[in-house]
C-alpha cells in the first residue's frame, strides 16, 4: 500500500487521485473525500500545508493535514511508502518527524533521477538542505551510490562532487573537505565535476548541496522545455521545414519522451526509514502514476535497507553501531 497525499499539486486533488489510479498500485489516498470519489481507500483530509508556511510549525500545528496523516500511516505500517506532489518543505518535515531518519544519517537528501540521453544521472541534494557540511556531502554520496546500485544493478557507479572546476582545490571549503574524505573512501569517486558534466552523464551520481542542486535541476528542466519548443517552432517555420519535420517526427518525439521528467516520477528522499517520493507539483496524472510506481519499486527492492547497509559498511553513519531500519 502506497500512501498518497492528494493536496498541494497544481492540478488539484482529483488529478492526483486519477494519477494514483493509473499507476495500477494499491494506494491509500489522503485528501478531500468529496473530490476523491470512486476510489476504494480514502482518508478524508481536506486540510493542506502551503509552501508559505514554516514547514515544521505547519506540521506540528496541523495534525489533521493530509501530508501529516499520510506520513503517520507510513510510520505505523499502514502503508509502505509515501508519495506527495505538495510543497517539499512540509513533506520533508512530516516525513522526518513521523517516519524518521535511518539511524546515523545526519540529514535526508532529495535525489532526482535526470533522464538525460546518456544517463540516467542521479543528482542530490536537490532541495532538502540548502546549507550542508562536509560530512553531509559524504553521506549524500554514499546514499546516491547505493540508490543507483539498487535501481540499475551497477555495483560501483561513478560519483562526482559538483564544483566550479575539476582541480582538487576548486570549490568552497566544505566542498574541498568533502572531496578529501571521499577520495579516502570506498566509492568509485572520480573527483570534482562541473555543470556541463551533468547532461553529458560523465558520472552516474552528482553530489551537491540542496540550494545548488535545486537551481541546477530547474535550469536543466527549463532548458529541456526550451529546446523542445524551439525544435517544434523550427519545424513549423515553413513548408520545407514542415516536410522535413514529418520525416524526423518519430525521432524528435522519442527524444522528448526520454527527457520527460514525468516518466521518472519525481525525486526520492534518501536517508529515511521508509521510501518517500516527492513528485513535481506541475505533474499531470501520468507523472503521479510514475511517482507511485517509483515508490513501489523502492519498497520491493529494499532501497532503504540496502542504502543503510552500504553506509554502515563504509563507516559513514554518525556514531551508530549499525545502519538500522525498522524492517517490517
Amino acid at each position: 500500500m502506497i500512501a498518497v497525499d492528494c493536496n498541494g499539486a497544481d492540478g488539484g486533488p482529483a488529478m492526483v487521485a486519477e494519477g494514483a489510479r493509473r499507476s495500477g498500485e494499491k494506494v491509500l489516498l489522503f485528501g478531500p473525500a468529496a473530490e476523491l470519489g470512486g476510489h476504494e481507500h480514502v482518508v478524508d483530509a481536506p486540510v493542506g500545508i502551503s509552501g508559505d508556511e514554516e514547514p515544521v510549525r505547519g506540521v506540528r500545528s496541523k495534525p489533521e493535514a493530509s501530508i501529516v496523516q499520510a506520513a503517520k500511516a507510513v510510520a505505523d505500517g499502514t502503508a509502505d511508502a509515501l508519495v506527495s506532489a505538495g510543497s517539499t518543505g512540509p513533506t520533508l518535515a512530516a516525513a522526518t518527524l513521523s517516519i524518521k531518519r535511518v539511524r546515523g544519517v545526519h540529514r535526508p537528501a532529495l535525489a532526482a533521477v535526470l533522464p538525460v540521453p546518456a544517463g540516467p544521472v542521479v543528482l542530490l541534494d536537490v532541495g532538502a538542505n540548502a546549507e550542508v557540511r562536509p560530512e553531509h556531502l559524504v553521506q549524500f554520496a554514499y546514499m546516491g551510490a547505493a540508490f543507483v546500485e539498487t535501481v540499475t544493478g551497477d555495483p560501483r557507479p561513478a560519483v562526482g562532487l559538483l564544483s566550479v572546476g575539476e582541480e582538487p582545490g576548486k570549490g568552497t571549503p566544505d566542498v574541498i573537505a568533502a572531496r578529501e574524505r571521499l577520495e579516502d573512501g570506498r566509492l568509485n569517486f572520480v573527483g570534482n565535476v562541473e555543470g556541463f558534466d551533468i547532461p553529458a552523464a560523465r558520472v552516474r551520481v552528482v553530489v551537491t548541496d540542496g540550494f545548488t542542486g535545486n537551481v541546477a535541476l530547474k535550469v536543466m528542466e527549463g532548458t529541456s522545455k526550451a529546446v523542445s519548443s524551439g525544435i517544434r517552432g523550427a519545424i513549423r517555420s515553413g513548408a520545407v521545414s514542415t516536410v522535413g519535420g514529418l520525416l524526423i517526427r518519430r525521432a524528435v518525439e522519442r527524444f522528448r519522451s526520454e527527457l520527460d521528467p514525468e516518466k521518472v516520477g519525481g525525486a526520492i528522499l534518501l536517508g529515511l526509514r521508509r521510501p518517500v517520493v516527492v513528485a513535481h507539483g506541475s505533474f499531470g496524472p501520468e507523472g503521479i502514476a510514475s511517482a507511485v510506481r517509483l515508490a513501489r519499486r523502492a519498497v520491493d527492492e529494499h532501497t532503504v535497507q540496502r542504502t543503510a547497509d552500504t553506509m554502515h559498511a563504509a563507516g559513514v553513519l554518525r556514531s551508530a553501531p549499525a545502519g538500522s531500519v525498522d524492517s517490517r
